[in-house]
C-alpha cells in the first residue's frame, strides 16, 4: 500500500487523525494513582506511587502518542499540581503506605511550564517529603536548570525519565519527536552533571523498521541510553490507538510487537549487563495471542523486572509460546 504519511507538516497530519473526545475537565484532580513495586538501582525493591498529574497537552506531537487522551485544553491553575499530588499521597496515607519512591507522570514534561507552573515546584517538593526518590519526565530539549531547581527542593533524590524511544536516527526522526540522538546525549550529560538520574523509555516494534530489525533495534537503543549515563530503561510495546498509528497499520509501515516480542526484547536488553531493564506490563493481553497462557506470561514479566534476572519462558502446549 502506499503511504500517507506526510513528509511535511507531519504535527499537522497526526491531529488530523485523532478521534474525537478524550479530554479532561478537573484541573484539581490526577486522573490515575496507583502503587507498584519496583527495583531501585540499589538492588532494592520498594513501594512506589504512580500519580497521573492532569495538565495541557504536551507541546510536540509525536507520532504513536495518545496521551493528550488524559490532558485538558488549557494551562492549569497555579496550586492546581500539588493538589493533585495532595490527593495522591492522602490516598496512601489511608492505605497505610508511605511509597519509597514517587512517579509524576504528566502525559508530557514535568519541566514545560504550560504543564506544570515553576511557582508549584515547592508545594509539589513539600508534599514528597517522604520520597527517597521522585521520578518526573521531560523532553530532552526541556532539560535545563529547572532540573536543578526541582531537585534542590526535594528531600531525596530525582529521576529524570525521557522518551527516548528508539536510536535508529532516520525512524527517531520519522516519530516527530523534535530531538536527534546528539539532543538526547546533551540533556543527558547536564542531568548527570547535576547528580538527577536518568531513564530511558523505549519502543518494542516502533513503525518504520525494517521487517526483521526491530528487537536488534531495541537492544542497540538499550545500549544507546545505557551509554548516555541511563540507570534504567523502559520497554513499552508501540501501541495502536491514536487514529496515526491506525493508518500505518493500514499502509503496512507498522507491524505491532506480540508479547513474544516484549519477552526477548527484555532478555536481550538484560544480557547487556548495564542497567535495569522494565518491560511494561500495562494492558498486555492486546498484543497476546493466547488466553492460557497470559496471566503467567505477566506474572514472569514482572518477575523478571523485580530482580532483573532472565527467567526461563514460559511453555504453552496451545500457542507455542507466541
Amino acid at each position: 500500500m502506499v503511504s500517507t504519511y506526510p513528509a511535511r507538516n507531519r504535527s499537522a497530519w497526526i491531529l488530523a487523525q485523532r478521534p474525537t473526545g478524550g479530554r479532561l475537565s478537573d484541573p484539581w484532580a490526577p486522573h490515575g494513582i496507583f502503587l507498584e513495586k519496583e527495583r531501585l538501582d540499589s538492588g532494592a525493591v520498594v513501594d512506589s506511587g504512580v500519580v497521573l498529574l492532569t495538565n495541557k497537552e504536551c507541546p510536540w506531537r509525536c507520532l504513536m502518542c495518545d496521551l493528550w487522551k488524559g490532558t485538558t485544553k488549557g494551562k492549569v491553575p497555579s496550586g492546581a499540581i500539588p493538589r493533585q499530588v495532595s490527593l495522591a499521597c492522602r490516598n496512601w496515607e489511608a492505605m497505610g503506605v508511605a511509597p519509597s519512591q514517587v512517579k509524576l507522570y504528566n502525559s508530557g514534561s514535568f519541566f514545560d511550564p504550560a504543564a506544570i507552573p515553576r511557582e508549584d515546584y515547592a508545594g509539589i517538593a513539600a508534599e514528597l517529603g517522604f520520597a527517597a526518590n521522585v521520578v518526573v519526565e521531560s523532553h530532552p530539549r526541556l532539560v535545563g536548570a529547572q532540573a536543578a531547581r526541582l531537585r534542590d527542593l526535594l528531600t531525596g533524590g530525582l529521576e529524570v525519565a525521557m522518551g527516548l524511544e528508539t536510536a535508529h536516527e532516520k525512524v527517531l526522526g520519522l516519530l516527530n519527536k523534535g530531538f536527534d540522538l546528539a539532543q538526547f546525549a546533551l540533556a543527558s550529560s547536564r542531568l548527570r552533571r547535576e547528580r538527577i538520574s536518568i531513564r530511558a523509555f523505549l519502543l518494542v516494534n516502533p513503525p518504520f523498521l525494517p521487517p526483521g530489525e526491530a528487537l536488534d533495534w531495541v537492544v542497540k537503543s538499550a545500549d544507546f541510553a545505557f551509554s548516555c549515563g541511563a540507570t534504567a530503561v523502559s520497554l513499552i510495546p508501540t501501541r495502536a490507538g491514536n487514529g496515526a498509528m491506525e493508518r500505518l497499520l493500514e499502509s503496512g509501515e507498522f507491524v505491532p510487537p506480540n508479547l513474544a516480542d516484549l519477552e526477548v526484547a527484555q532478555s536481550r536488553a538484560i544480557a547487556l549487563g548495564r542497567g535495569r531493564v522494565f518491560a511494561d506490563i500495562w494492558d498486555l493481553k492486546q498484543f497476546s495471542r493466547c488466553e492460557h497462557c497470559l496471566e503467567e506470561r505477566v506474572e514472569r514479566l514482572q518477575c523478571v523486572n523485580l530482580t532483573q534476572q532472565d527467567l526461563p519462558l514460559i511453555s504453552c502446549r496451545s500457542c507455542g509460546g507466541t
